[in-house]
């Protein structure tokens, strides 16, 4: 499903038949978000995962319903290579340290929902962005990072599916606290986002999903885009 700034949601098609699709275009890695998952109190969905990991060949990451280190080890088992956590980091940090400490670093991905408020601060939401924290944005995705995450996925809310670019200034903030890779999530709708997202942004990768869901975009257009503008793709 995808909506715009986590509203308005509509069918985007089949998630595992999508999965197949892009990494045959292309695709480094694959991540499914069950966005509702925390405020309608859905475990992750073992099915699903089963089903990906039996015709994926590249990562992929799960995301939705992790409540404790019992969600995170079926994940695991059923296939998927990394776990995103968002409402539960933030309900309870410790658990990025259990995981971490787990299943290494490399398993453990905590997902920033972040919106600017009036006085252009980005405060972290939790519970598919409908429940504000009071926290910034940059401060916790430095401490997620002290408590044992790898990466790090940032979205924001504000530009979530409009199409308008990432914002730049958050993803800017965020990169200037961590050493870790952080995924800019969020506003995609050109390929010139995409190297915005890397020069200036200071992001490792890039998440898109309207675009490549709504065929308005290739992911190997994309990767020829930057190639030819000298950021390092996987070809």
């Amino acid at each position: 499903m995808k909506g715009v700034s986590f509203e308005g949601l509509r069918d985007a098609g089949d998630p595992a038949e999508l999965a197949v699709r892009y990494r045959d275009e292309g695709a480094d890695e694959i991540v499914f978000l069950d966005i509702t998952a925390s405020i309608s109190s859905r475990k992750p969905i073992a099915g699903l995962i089963r089903r990906v990991a039996s015709d994926l060949d590249i990562p992929f990451t799960i995301g939705g319903g992790v409540a404790g280190a019992e969600d995170a080890k079926s994940i695991l088992d059923n296939g998927a290579d990394k776990i995103s956590l968002n409402t539960a980091a933030i309900e309870n940090p410790s658990l990025v340290t259990e995981l971490s400490d787990l299943y290494g670093a490399q398993c453990v991905v905590v997902a920033i929902d972040a919106k600017r408020s009036a006085s252009g601060v980005y405060e972290v939401f939790g519970r598919s962005g409908t429940s504000g924290t009071g926290m910034d944005a940059a401060a916790w995705a430095a401490r997620a990072e002290r408590l044992g995450a790898g990466e790090l996925l940032v979205t924001s809310i504000d530009r979530d599916g409009t199409k308008a670019g990432y914002d730049l200034r958050l993803l800017k903030e965020t990169t200037g606290r961590v050493n870790v890779p952080v995924i800019a999530s969020g506003g995609c709708g050109r390929p010139e986002h995409f190297l915005e997202a890397f020069r200036e942004g200071g992001c490792d990768a890039a998440l898109a999903a309207s675009v490549f869901h709504y065929g308005e975009l290739t992911i190997s257009e994309v990767k020829e885009y930057l190639s030819a503008r000298g950021v390092l793709v996987r070809r």
